[in-house]
Protein backbone atom coordinates (compact mmCIF):
# COMPACT_ATOMS: atom_id res chain seq x y z
CA UNK A 1 0.00 0.00 0.00
CA UNK A 2 0.94 3.86 -0.78
CA UNK A 3 1.42 6.01 2.06
CA UNK A 4 -0.01 9.15 1.98
CA UNK A 5 1.84 12.24 0.93
CA UNK A 6 3.44 14.07 3.57
CA UNK A 7 3.42 17.97 3.74
CA UNK A 8 6.80 17.89 2.94
CA UNK A 9 6.11 16.24 -0.45
CA UNK A 10 2.98 17.98 -1.40
CA UNK A 11 4.37 21.85 -0.96
CA UNK A 12 7.95 20.03 -2.78
CA UNK A 13 5.54 19.15 -5.63
CA UNK A 14 3.30 22.74 -5.54
CA UNK A 15 6.99 24.59 -5.31
CA UNK A 16 8.30 22.27 -8.57
CA UNK A 17 5.23 23.20 -10.66
CA UNK A 18 5.36 26.96 -9.98
CA UNK A 19 9.33 27.46 -10.62
CA UNK A 20 9.00 25.43 -13.95
CA UNK A 21 6.01 27.17 -14.72
CA UNK A 22 7.79 30.49 -14.26
CA UNK A 23 10.47 29.64 -16.66
CA UNK A 24 12.87 28.71 -13.64
CA UNK A 25 15.19 25.33 -13.56
CA UNK A 26 13.89 23.17 -10.49
CA UNK A 27 17.13 22.47 -9.47
CA UNK A 28 17.38 21.54 -5.80
CA UNK A 29 19.05 24.20 -4.47
CA UNK A 30 16.38 26.90 -6.33
CA UNK A 31 14.06 24.50 -4.55
CA UNK A 32 15.46 24.34 -0.99
CA UNK A 33 15.45 28.15 -1.22
CA UNK A 34 11.77 28.26 -2.47
CA UNK A 35 10.82 26.14 -0.05
CA UNK A 36 13.16 27.31 2.93
CA UNK A 37 14.51 24.25 4.21
CA UNK A 38 18.26 22.90 3.60
CA UNK A 39 19.32 21.74 0.18
CA UNK A 40 19.97 18.54 1.59
CA UNK A 41 16.21 18.20 2.64
CA UNK A 42 14.98 19.33 -0.49
CA UNK A 43 17.33 16.34 -1.96
CA UNK A 44 15.65 13.19 0.39
CA UNK A 45 11.91 14.54 -0.82
CA UNK A 46 12.88 14.71 -4.08
CA UNK A 47 14.38 11.49 -3.94
CA UNK A 48 11.15 9.89 -2.40
CA UNK A 49 8.55 11.70 -4.91
CA UNK A 50 11.16 10.21 -7.46
CA UNK A 51 10.51 6.91 -5.95
CA UNK A 52 6.78 7.27 -6.23
CA UNK A 53 7.04 8.08 -9.78
CA UNK A 54 6.10 11.50 -9.43
CA UNK A 55 8.50 13.20 -10.89
CA UNK A 56 12.44 12.76 -12.57
CA UNK A 57 15.55 13.73 -11.12
CA UNK A 58 18.93 13.76 -13.31
CA UNK A 59 22.38 15.16 -12.48
CA UNK A 60 22.86 18.16 -14.03
CA UNK A 61 19.56 18.71 -15.17
CA UNK A 62 17.00 19.52 -12.44
CA UNK A 63 13.75 18.02 -11.77
CA UNK A 64 11.33 17.46 -14.00
CA UNK A 65 7.23 16.73 -12.70
CA UNK A 66 6.13 13.17 -14.63
CA UNK A 67 2.76 13.41 -15.83
CA UNK A 68 1.22 11.95 -12.66
CA UNK A 69 3.42 14.46 -10.82
CA UNK A 70 2.01 17.40 -12.33
CA UNK A 71 -1.36 15.71 -11.75
CA UNK A 72 -0.75 15.42 -8.28
CA UNK A 73 0.97 18.65 -8.10
CA UNK A 74 -2.34 20.39 -9.23
CA UNK A 75 -4.56 18.76 -6.90
CA UNK A 76 -2.18 20.01 -4.03
CA UNK A 77 -2.42 23.35 -5.68
CA UNK A 78 -6.49 22.87 -5.94
CA UNK A 79 -7.05 21.99 -2.09
CA UNK A 80 -4.71 25.05 -1.11
CA UNK A 81 -6.96 27.09 -2.88
CA UNK A 82 -10.01 25.72 -1.74
CA UNK A 83 -9.04 25.85 1.72
CA UNK A 84 -8.04 29.63 1.79
CA UNK A 85 -11.52 30.40 0.24
CA UNK A 86 -13.03 28.44 3.40
CA UNK A 87 -10.72 30.77 5.61
CA UNK A 88 -11.50 33.66 3.86
CA UNK A 89 -15.26 33.42 3.01
CA UNK A 90 -16.42 31.43 6.09
CA UNK A 91 -14.14 32.69 8.95
CA UNK A 92 -13.62 35.85 7.68
CA UNK A 93 -9.79 36.05 7.32
CA UNK A 94 -8.11 38.70 4.99
CA UNK A 95 -7.49 37.44 1.66
CA UNK A 96 -3.16 37.48 2.40
CA UNK A 97 -3.79 35.60 5.51
CA UNK A 98 -5.10 32.95 3.97
CA UNK A 99 -2.54 31.73 2.07
CA UNK A 100 -0.30 31.57 5.23
CA UNK A 101 -2.67 29.06 7.46
CA UNK A 102 -3.77 27.23 5.05
CA UNK A 103 -0.81 25.61 4.54
CA UNK A 104 -0.75 24.93 8.52
CA UNK A 105 -3.57 22.48 8.17
CA UNK A 106 -4.84 21.55 4.04
CA UNK A 107 -2.25 18.49 4.23
CA UNK A 108 -4.18 16.84 7.24
CA UNK A 109 -7.73 17.13 5.35
CA UNK A 110 -9.47 13.77 4.18
CA UNK A 111 -9.87 14.10 0.31
CA UNK A 112 -14.25 13.96 1.68
CA UNK A 113 -13.48 17.04 3.32
CA UNK A 114 -11.84 18.84 0.31
CA UNK A 115 -14.69 18.20 -1.31
CA UNK A 116 -17.87 18.54 0.92
CA UNK A 117 -15.78 21.86 1.64
CA UNK A 118 -15.83 22.75 -2.43
CA UNK A 119 -19.23 21.99 -2.84
CA UNK A 120 -20.50 24.40 0.59
CA UNK A 121 -18.21 27.02 -1.00
CA UNK A 122 -20.91 26.80 -3.95
CA UNK A 123 -18.29 25.27 -5.86
CA UNK A 124 -15.76 29.33 -6.51
CA UNK A 125 -14.08 29.49 -9.38
CA UNK A 126 -11.12 31.42 -7.72
CA UNK A 127 -9.09 31.72 -4.20
CA UNK A 128 -9.37 34.29 -2.52
CA UNK A 129 -5.92 35.86 -4.44
CA UNK A 130 -8.03 36.14 -7.79
CA UNK A 131 -6.45 32.53 -9.39
CA UNK A 132 -8.31 29.81 -10.69
CA UNK A 133 -8.93 26.81 -8.99
CA UNK A 134 -8.50 24.39 -10.81
CA UNK A 135 -10.89 21.51 -12.07
CA UNK A 136 -10.48 17.88 -10.48
CA UNK A 137 -7.93 15.47 -12.09
CA UNK A 138 -6.64 17.99 -14.60
CA UNK A 139 -2.95 18.20 -14.65
CA UNK A 140 -2.56 22.17 -16.05
CA UNK A 141 -3.65 25.12 -15.08
CA UNK A 142 -4.28 28.41 -16.73
CA UNK A 143 -1.60 30.46 -16.84
CA UNK A 144 -2.15 34.19 -15.93
CA UNK A 145 0.28 37.43 -17.25
CA UNK A 146 1.76 39.49 -15.21
CA UNK A 147 -0.31 43.41 -15.26
CA UNK A 148 2.74 44.86 -17.09
CA UNK A 149 2.05 42.46 -20.05
CA UNK A 150 -0.91 44.36 -20.79
CA UNK A 151 -1.26 47.18 -23.80
CA UNK A 152 -3.86 50.24 -23.45
CA UNK A 153 -7.29 49.78 -24.11
CA UNK A 154 -6.74 46.09 -22.18
CA UNK A 155 -8.97 45.28 -19.73
CA UNK A 156 -8.65 42.99 -16.75
CA UNK A 157 -8.93 41.18 -13.28
CA UNK A 158 -6.73 41.57 -11.07
CA UNK A 159 -4.90 38.50 -9.16
CA UNK A 160 -1.88 39.20 -6.27
CA UNK A 161 0.04 36.11 -5.25
CA UNK A 162 0.05 35.34 -1.41
CA UNK A 163 3.83 35.77 -1.13
CA UNK A 164 3.59 39.18 -1.88
CA UNK A 165 5.91 41.51 0.34
CA UNK A 166 3.53 43.36 2.92
CA UNK A 167 4.49 46.57 2.09
CA UNK A 168 3.82 45.85 -1.81
CA UNK A 169 0.62 44.73 -0.69
CA UNK A 170 -0.11 47.59 1.31
CA UNK A 171 0.78 49.83 -0.83
CA UNK A 172 -1.47 48.48 -3.72
CA UNK A 173 -4.05 48.59 -0.98
CA UNK A 174 -3.94 53.04 -1.25
CA UNK A 175 -4.52 52.24 -5.25
CA UNK A 176 -7.31 49.95 -4.67
CA UNK A 177 -5.29 47.36 -6.65
CA UNK A 178 -6.70 44.08 -4.55
CA UNK A 179 -7.48 40.35 -5.80
CA UNK A 180 -10.69 40.32 -7.87
CA UNK A 181 -10.68 44.31 -9.38
CA UNK A 182 -10.91 44.83 -12.92
CA UNK A 183 -8.90 47.47 -14.32
CA UNK A 184 -8.46 49.12 -17.67
CA UNK A 185 -4.83 50.04 -18.95
CA UNK A 186 -4.90 53.72 -19.75
CA UNK A 187 -1.39 54.25 -20.76
CA UNK A 188 1.81 52.33 -21.48
CA UNK A 189 5.41 55.04 -20.79
CA UNK A 190 7.90 53.62 -23.08
CA UNK A 191 11.49 52.18 -21.92
CA UNK A 192 10.12 49.94 -19.43
CA UNK A 193 7.96 53.30 -17.95
CA UNK A 194 4.81 53.50 -15.56
CA UNK A 195 1.75 52.05 -16.20
CA UNK A 196 -1.62 54.59 -15.94
CA UNK A 197 -4.84 52.33 -14.74
CA UNK A 198 -8.21 53.03 -14.68
CA UNK A 199 -9.26 51.81 -11.02
CA UNK A 200 -12.46 52.17 -10.01
CA UNK A 201 -13.15 55.49 -11.57
CA UNK A 202 -9.88 56.92 -10.58
CA UNK A 203 -6.50 57.04 -12.48
CA UNK A 204 -3.77 55.27 -10.87
CA UNK A 205 0.00 55.19 -11.88
CA UNK A 206 2.06 51.77 -11.22
CA UNK A 207 5.84 51.34 -12.02
CA UNK A 208 7.23 48.47 -14.25
CA UNK A 209 8.80 46.38 -11.19
CA UNK A 210 5.70 46.44 -8.71
CA UNK A 211 3.51 45.81 -12.04
CA UNK A 212 5.34 42.37 -12.21
CA UNK A 213 4.01 41.44 -9.02
CA UNK A 214 0.58 41.86 -9.89
CA UNK A 215 -1.14 39.04 -12.30
CA UNK A 216 -4.25 39.23 -14.18
CA UNK A 217 -7.08 37.48 -16.18
CA UNK A 218 -7.36 39.46 -19.21
CA UNK A 219 -11.51 40.04 -20.49
CA UNK A 220 -12.48 40.15 -23.88
CA UNK A 221 -13.92 43.38 -25.60
CA UNK A 222 -16.68 42.73 -27.68
CA UNK A 223 -16.38 45.61 -30.22
CA UNK A 224 -19.86 46.77 -31.55
CA UNK A 225 -20.21 46.75 -35.38
CA UNK A 226 -21.43 49.66 -36.91
CA UNK A 227 -24.81 49.23 -38.94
Amino acid sequence: MIPPMTKSERETLKSIYRLSRDGQDAHTGALAEALGVSPATATATVKRLAERGLLDHKLYRGVELTLAGRGAAVAAIRRHRIVERFLADMLGYAWNEADRLATSFEHQLPQEVEDRLYVALDRPSSCPHGFPIPAPEVVEIPAMPPLYDLEPGDVAVVAVPGSTDPEIVKFLDTLGLRPGVRVEVREKHPFDGPLVLRVDGHDRTVGEKVAHHIYVKKEQIVKEQAV
